[in-house]
């Protein structure tokens, strides 16, 4: 029997009425917590507070006990400036207590400036705009491709921050793969930081661009629930494209000397006579218990698990192969190991050899095309659904998603970055192919692992240390072929290092990693046949390193070291064995690339930057004056 009409339509009044008290709430919410702490960003959660309500309390379907949820609804808040709506809306949601609002920005507090997962409801780190839209663009593959949930993934982001290119790489991908659970709003206040924002209120303009993105669009006021509700009903009945909702907005709603007012952002109101008018003006709080509808329910699938026993490397030990090859075959084999790995390229995947990967599990890899920030952001999204992610492209070109790298930290992902074509051996393709400040930025990440292989083997199990290791792990890999160092059934593991020569003659130590290991045995081969015997050590785990044999090392040698990197001096290899060594008395030389590099083949750039053979063995000669 159909519902009467006239029912339905008083069911929805009563929505409607239900979320405007909510979103008066959120506002309350918002503002009283702001100014208890000092500081915050109240306006721009005033202008999201009805499309934050029509959310949480409406369209999202989750488990209010349950964060880990595989098939609750994802939101993400990529205007993350606006964390004290959040925070409220999980509160108004019976999540967390209202008292603990007053606690935001306190330092003993989960409810931080902007959202980090330190609470548990927040997924992903945000705050550093125009990163939100990729990370709901990792999750909503996970959703469609893997897991084949039912889940949708929710984006708020600011007006501003579709200035930011990432946004657009986000939205060109999202649109390739079809992501018809991926929603995102546009909150259209108007006012950035210092200024009006690029097209202000100009709604058709946002709209256009997104739909020339392949994105079905729908401007609303953003105020108005009889505009709200419907749009998001037509966004989770698409079956075929992402949608974004351009919602028309003002900041400050809800408080006259706020609305659409300038000068207000990043400024909370004051104690007393500015607070007061404001609240006085919104009316009272009502906390009203509301029912959220709960996910469907599925299975847990495969579940997070750690890299399985994948198969030995084997290769031919008489066989030049480049660890970026060993790095392709290694990912492959652990791709058939562990159901939980993925793999994502910028369009390398033909240098980095992720294609091994992509060849044996085609279901599992993304290709995120010449976009390395979406390539950074989506992975993140990817984690924190419970995949282990290798994010590979040239290792220079990682240097173009640094920000994203480093907000993956705060996020707390499990994620891999392999950079490929490191250094100057990568020969004639120039300077700007060369990552030659790779290992500088990932040593700068909290607890990122670095790892730096020399051989095809090593490269092999150091993929599979970096996908059982939990937190971001870098491995560099290298383009030139170089012969096999190790047997097949060495182990690597993180924070150690190899003693590949070594006598109780040596004069001094050479710590290389990749490329520079081979360069520092042919120079022990020189020295040797000249009766000097020099120790080397394969500095495969850069981070952590192993201080211990370094100290060793030194004291059996001279207390002299010497490092050979192909990277620039500062932050290397080099300055990691100064790091480990600083306070015991050990002499410390570097040989590391100095200047812009130029074109030729690698065995002359080797040269001339000083990193060779013959470079090593002069070094040796000079400082130890034999």
């Amino acid at each position: 029997m159909a519902i009467p009409e006239k029912r339905i339509n008083k069911f929805v009044e009563t929505l409607k009425n239900i979320l405007k008290q909510k979103a008066t709430n959120l506002r309350i919410h918002s503002i009283t917590a702001t100014s208890e702490a000092g500081s915050g960003h109240p306006t721009t959660c005033l202008s999201a507070a009805d499309i934050v309500s029509a959310l949480f309390f409406h369209a999202m379907r989750y488990d209010t006990n349950d964060a880990q949820n595989p098939n609750n609804d994802r939101f993400i808040l990529s205007k993350g400036h606006a964390a004290p709506i959040l925070y409220a809306a999980y509160a108004e949601a019976g999540i967390i207590a209202t008292e603990k609002l007053c606690t935001l920005r306190q330092i003993d507090s989960i409810l931080e400036g902007h959202p980090t997962p330190r609470f548990e409801w927040t997924e992903v780190a945000t705050g550093s705009l125009g990163q939100g839209l990729s990370l709901g663009l990792g999750m909503a593959l996970n959703g469609k491709f893997l897991d084949k949930s039912d889940y949708r993934v929710y984006v708020l982001l600011g007006d501003g921050e579709t200035a930011e290119g990432g946004v657009w790489e986000a939205a060109a991908l999202a649109s390739h793969y079809q992501l018809n659970n991926l929603i995102g709003i546009v909150d259209v206040n108007a006012l950035g930081q210092s200024q009006r924002t690029m097209y202000a209120f100009d709604i058709d303009t946002y709209c256009q661009r997104f739909e020339a993105f392949g994105w079905q669009t729908i401007g609303i006021d953003g105020h108005n629930f009889d505009e709200i509700l419907p749009a998001l009903d037509q966004a989770k009945a698409s079956t075929d494209k992402p949608t974004m909702i351009v919602a028309k907005t003002f900041k400050g709603k809800g408080v006259s000397f706020l609305e659409n007012a300038d000068n207000w952002h990043g400024k909370a109101l004051a104690k007393g006579e500015d607070l007061d008018k404001a609240l006085a003006e919104l009316g009272p709080l009502h906390l009203e218990p509301i029912q959220i509808e709960p996910p469907t329910a599925v299975e847990s699938g495969v579940g997070h698990s750690a890299a399985a026993v994948c198969e030995p490397p084997d290769y031919p030990t008489d066989e030049d192969v480049a660890t970026r090859g060993g790095y392709g075959t290694g990912l492959a084999k652990l791709g058939t190991a562990n159901p939980n790995v993925v793999a994502l390229d910028g369009d390398t995947k033909n240098s980095t050899y992720a294609e091994q990967f992509m060849n044996l599990h085609p279901e599992r890899y993304f290709e995120m095309f010449i976009a390395e920030q979406n390539l950074v952001g989506a992975g993140i999204g990817l984690a924190k659904r419970g995949k282990i992610p290798f994010v590979s492209t040239f290792a220079a070109f990682l240097s173009r998603a640094y920000d994203q790298i480093r907000m993956s930290a705060i996020s707390q992902a499990n994620i891999k970055y392999a950079g490929s074509h490191c250094g100057v051996s990568i020969g004639e393709d120039g300077p700007s192919q060369m990552g030659l400040e790779d290992i500088a930025m990932f040593r700068a990440i909290p607890q990122a692992v670095v790892l730096y292989p020399s051989d095809a083997v090593s490269a092999e199990r150091l993929v599979s240390e970096a996908a059982a290791h939990e937190g971001i792990v870098y491995l560099r890999t290298s383009r030139p072929k170089t012969p096999i160092l190790y047997d097949t059934d060495e182990k690597f593991p993180i924070g150690g290092c190899k003693v590949i020569r070594k006598s109780n003659e040596d004069i001094a130590t050479v710590v290389a990693g990749g490329v520079t290991v081979h360069e520092a045995l042919k120079a022990h081969q020189i020295l040797a046949a000249e009766g000097i015997a020099i120790r080397v050590i394969d500095l495969y785990s850069v981070k952590p390193v192993d201080a211990e044999a370094l100290k060793a090392a030194a004291a059996d040698t001279n207390t002299t070291l010497i490092t050979v990197e192909d990277h620039y001096p500062e932050g290397g290899l080099g300055d990691a064995v100064l790091d480990a060594v600083a306070t015991e008395n050990i002499c410390v030389h570097k040989l590391a690339v100095t200047g812009i590099p130029r074109s030729g083949k690698p065995e002359e750039l080797l040269e001339h930057h000083g990193i060779s053979a013959n470079a090593i063995v002069e070094k040796v000669k000079s400082v130890t004056g034999v």
